[in-house]
């Protein structure tokens, strides 16, 4: 964001000011009344003018993706510490998103709406301090997240044996530890740069403005930049990397699968040195029964072939569809945010003009959506998550827990999620 060295009395004593706007890895420079928006920008008012649904639609946006976020969130970190068994490699790595989506939740969407509405940062100058470092570390932890996780996913499908050596719960903490001090680090410059800034309104009384003041336009646009590069471009770069081979390794076992069935289609359905019998074990016993293939015996175990090589198609085809949503929305949540930032940085009169107000408020809440389609794309998409949840969720409504569960519970209650369709495309069908 621009960097404001010169704030006096009079640029406020001629402002009507209604609004204040908290912005995502910035700071807040518009002033909003009830029919213009004002921008202070080196001493110099520039008003624009907006109009009163602008608002109904921000606080009814607001409101729904904190909602899908806040409760999103919460169940899979729920589902995952209730659920011992889901405790797996990516399962961590899901979690630590989770945490980190539940922070851009709680320290991002209401510390942007309610100064909006009040006119005034009411929280004090602590609270600026600390919900701006909050703010930023959850998107970091959040980011670094996604990297973790396409990782771990290239490594478990790409190169199966040799990441098993490597890809531990021990691994993974240590990982996830990394990205939480990373974060903690980086964002070090909030809560020494971010002040409380005080204004006085045409009423006599005063108000407040929590924004970001670095030393200088050079340390300003290094800053953006940095934050450009490091929480966008090359996180970006390596997800498009990471889920471009996977999707290149399914494509290939997806060809494989269609030259077999092709190949089955046109080859005899039977081995002439084959004498028609199989071995089966019994049920009781070491007892082993002989049985003889007839054609229509034949004939089922060949649908039931195709069945299964029909499944796994399906599955690999719907995976990589997935990875593309996955790359997809993370740029659609990610880009317009970081380069609105780096544009102001450069050229903040231009950007202060074309994006203050509505557009500026939808750009933030765009990046804040990641919090509530995060928890959809990796949890909710999946079957066994999806049971296990259900499975939780019986469990917390019954009056004992003392229950014994069935077949089916104790697989789903079992499962890793880990084991995606793409990891388990082999043996799993659609959902």
């Amino acid at each position: 964001m621009s960097d404001i060295k010169s704030w006096t009395r009079a640029d406020f004593l001629q402002l009507n000011v209604g609004k204040t706007e908290a912005q995502l890895l910035g700071s807040q420079e518009c002033l909003h009344t009830s029919a213009t928006d004002i921008i202070i920008i080196h001493g110099s008012i520039f008003q624009i003018p907006h109009s009163y649904l602008d608002y109904t639609v921000r606080i009814l946006l607001y409101s729904i993706i904190f909602l899908l976020s806040f409760f999103g969130n919460m169940m899979i970190i729920v589902v995952l510490i209730l659920n011992k068994r889901l405790r797996t490699v990516t399962n961590s790595f899901l979690l630590s998103l989770a945490l980190s989506d539940l922070m851009v939740a709680i320290f991002c969407m209401p510390f942007t709406l309610i100064p909006n509405l009040l006119g005034d940062f009411i929280f004090g100058e602590t609270m600026c301090k600390v919900t701006a470092y909050f703010m930023g570390i959850s998107v970091s932890v959040s980011t670094f997240s996604l990297v973790a996780i396409a990782i771990e996913r290239y490594s478990a499908i790409c190169n199966p044996l040799q990441s098993r050596a490597w890809q531990t719960r021990s691994h993974a903490y240590r990982v996830i530890a990394a990205t939480w001090i990373i974060s903690i680090i980086i964002m070090i410059p909030y809560p020494v740069y971010f002040l409380l800034v005080q204004f006085k309104k045409p009423d006599k009384s005063f108000g407040h403005m929590c924004r970001l003041a670095l030393p200088s336009i050079q340390v300003q646009q290094a800053w953006y930049v940095f934050l450009l590069i490091i929480l966008f471009f090359l996180p970006g770069l390596v997800m498009i990397v990471a889920y471009g081979l996977i999707s290149c390794e399914l494509y290939r076992g997806i060809q494989f699968e269609v030259t077999q069935k092709k190949d089955a289609k046109a080859g005899p359905h039977g081995s002439e040195d084959n004498d028609g019998c199989y071995i089966q074990a019994g049920k009781s016993g070491n007892a082993v029964e002989m049985s003889m293939l007839t054609p229509a015996g034949s004939a089922k175990l060949d649908r039931a072939r195709s069945n299964a090589s029909e499944s796994k198609l399906v599955a690999k085809k719907r995976v990589i569809r997935m990875l593309i949503v996955i790359v997809v929305m993370f740029f659609i949540c990610w880009m317009p945010i970081f380069s609105v930032n780096t544009w102001r940085a450069f050229d903040q009169l231009s950007a202060a003009r074309r994006l203050s107000g509505a557009p500026i408020s939808f750009i933030h809440l765009l990046s804040y959506t990641s919090a509530c389609v995060n928890p959809i794309v990796y949890c909710f998409m999946n079957k066994r998550f999806r049971k296990a949840l259900l499975g939780t969720c019986r469990g917390c409504l019954r009056p004992f827990p003392l229950f014994k569960e069935t077949d089916e519970e104790a697989g789903v209650t079992g499962a890793s999620l880990s084991k995606f369709s793409y990891t388990t495309v082999s043996t799993v069908g659609p959902p």
